[in-house]
């Protein structure tokens, strides 16, 4: 049976997956051994399959199944969701090129370009691959996993780019500062050491950063940014207290990792501190990967292709993806259908999340072609 992108773009953006993935999965493989292929999952429950000869050219094409919640269910209609609207499942079910739901350009609208490419694709000289992840949206071990386990030449990242070929991202990652002081009791605070006080500081200290510690502009990426986000301390109001910490955010630039950011953050830190209190940075979740900064030439066949292919600009992708695992080990791009935002406001991860079907076929025509030509 033929694959078609509007059937499986609304059988995908019906499936819920913003919980768990099982029945998302279970739809990506019937849908593969429907069409004549053998996919496997691999440890980590990943679907990975491949076409084409072991000689020759490998591509590699990501996108990931899972979505953030809430589940907002299928519309489709003739124009995009305004400002205040909210996808519930009655704005229309007819033949328009606008498809409404979650999921809809984060990333199941990717994933029907890229399964559409790789089963009409006839490789002549290499192999392309399908290698698609379940926990994009949260701590992001099937994407590194991928990228650890399968060595290609070259790798599509599918996401919402609105065709434009994205050959860099910021990494992102999070972490923590806190602050040690010494508790006391409040009617006697200068037998006590406050870290709530000493916060203060720390935050002015934290804006000064870019400009003594950070790595500077990236030719492509601009500067990095570095955001607190909460602050927390204290036990008791009559308490002098002997902890306090800030949560940040940090968007990276090359050639800054989190590993360094951490030490370096720490270092700066430091000297605004009094001697009688000391500071920690710490990454949340050390234990899971984080996506760190990367930029791929622009001069690189595969972006050259690609542009040529779609039609769309060159440029940086406005949010960290799994593609930054993949870029450790050859040129990587972020492409795909819908847009993160739009003139009216954020469409991806939003109330009003959409895609344009036109835009969904134009992407697996454009990768199609860059395959076929690479491969």
């Amino acid at each position: 049976m033929a694959f078609d992108i509007p059937s499986f773009h609304r059988r995908a953006v019906e499936t819920r997956s913003d919980e768990h993935v099982d029945d998302m999965r279970s739809l990506l493989v019937d849908t593969l051994e429907d069409a004549g292929e053998y996919p496997e999952i691999d440890d980590l429950g990943n679907v990975v399959v491949s076409r084409g000869d072991e000689d020759g050219t490998h591509i590699l094409l990501n996108t990931h199944i899972d979505t953030v919640p809430p589940h907002l269910p299928y519309e489709r209609r003739t124009e995009p969701p305004g400002p205040d609207e909210t996808i519930d499942g009655t704005g229309g079910d007819g033949d328009g090129d606008i498809v409404c739901g979650r999921g809809a350009c984060d990333a199941k609208g990717p994933l029907a370009a890229l399964l559409d490419a790789f089963l009409t694709v006839t490789p002549d000289d290499g192999r392309v691959t399908l290698a698609i992840s379940t926990d994009e949206e949260t701590t992001q071990t099937g994407g590194a996993h991928l990228a650890d386990t399968i060595d290609a030449d070259g790798y599509i990242v599918g996401e919402p780019t609105g065709l434009d070929v994205c050959t860099a991202a910021r990494g992102q990652f999070e972490g923590t500062v806190t602050i040690h002081g010494e508790s006391a009791h409040a009617a006697d605070p200068g037998s006590g050491h406050n870290a709530i006080r000493a916060a203060a500081p720390i935050l002015q200290a934290m804006e000064s950063y870019e400009e003594k510690k950070g790595p500077g502009e990236h030719e492509t990426l601009g500067y990095p940014i570095l955001t607190p986000s909460m602050v927390e301390g204290g036990e008791a109001t009559n308490q002098v207290p002997a902890e306090c910490t800030i949560t940040f955010d940090r968007r990276s630039v090359p050639p800054e990792t989190s590993e360094s950011f951490c030490a370096d953050l720490q270092a700066h830190l430091e000297q605004w501190l009094p001697e009688s209190m000391g500071l920690t940075v710490d990454l949340i979740r050390p234990d899971t990967p984080f996506p760190e900064a990367f930029a791929t030439d622009t001069d690189a066949e595969l972006v050259r292709t690609l542009q040529e292919a779609s039609g769309g600009a060159v440029r940086q992708f406005g949010a960290a993806t799994e593609a930054s695992y993949f870029a450790n080990n050859g040129p990587t791009v972020v492409f795909g259908p819908g847009d993160l935002s739009d003139e009216t406001g954020a469409v991806a991860h939003s109330k009003r999340e959409y895609v344009r079907l036109s835009e969904v076929r134009t992407a697996a025509r454009a990768v199609r072609e860059t395959v076929e030509r690479l491969v």
